[in-house]
């Protein structure tokens, strides 16, 4: 059986399990929602959560709280970079950038942002990776990204404290560096342009977000009580 032929068996095999709602999933569990989870409709197999939270958790790595916007990280990446440099020869600092272009130079070759449809999550998340190689971004970056978070979880009074918002708060930031594909051709009224971003969320969240903490753990370990 081809790659294609599984895809489409696994693909209406989910779609006929979808279509058989169970009633043990009557109510999504987020506190206050009163929507049935999505296994207990015809919209999925999620046993947790409703539609909208379901989206939300795959978007933001909580099914209730929100990302945290590019305004209320900025000071905190400020904050880490400049510590990042004024700590630049320590050997935890050094060794989370050596393994962030660990990640980089075992990422494979670079996939245009419009050839990843079809590929798996992790095969997804190893593209990302290999586009922040191909756009030369300055590994202290991609580390500041994750000491950001890691500082503006511990200021946050409502902060939500499991690993997976940390790894997805983290990864959108890394996803955004990377950013996408960019074609032109032509010039003057006929050029034309082409410009593909890859999506942010769901399970290449996840691997960006594990890989960068496994890439910045002993640095945290180390240093976590001299951020600020």
């Amino acid at each position: 059986m081809t790659n294609w032929a599984k895809k489409r068996e696994r693909r209406n095999e989910v779609k006929a399990r979808a279509a058989e709602p169970s009633s043990m999933f009557s109510r999504c569990r987020v506190v206050g929602c009163g929507k049935p989870a999505r296994s207990g409709t015809e919209d999925g197999l999620d046993t947790r959560f409703c539609r909208h939270h379901s989206d939300h958790y795959a978007r933001h790595g909580s099914p209730y709280k929100r990302s945290y916007t590019a305004k209320e990280l900025a000071p905190y990446r400020r904050a880490a970079v400049g510590w990042l440099e004024a700590n630049a020869e320590d050997q935890w600092v050094r060794n989370a950038i050596d393994r962030v272009n660990t990640l980089y130079s075992t990422a494979g070759p670079h996939i245009e942002a419009f050839r990843l449809r079809g590929l798996s999550p992790e095969a997804r998340a190893k593209a990302g990776w290999a586009r922040l190689r191909k756009a030369a971004v300055d590994p202290r970056g991609v580390v500041a990204a994750w000491l950001a978070v890691e500082i503006a979880i511990r200021d946050d009074p409502q902060a939500e404290t499991k690993a997976e918002f940390k790894r997805v708060q983290a990864a959108k930031l890394v996803h955004k560096m990377a950013s996408g594909t960019h074609k032109r051709w032509g010039d003057g009224p006929g050029t034309k342009e082409l410009h593909v971003y890859p999506r942010s969320r769901g399970r290449v969240l996840r691997h960006i977000g594990e890989a960068l903490e496994q890439a910045t753990e002993l640095l945290v370990q180390h240093h976590g009580a001299d951020l600020s």
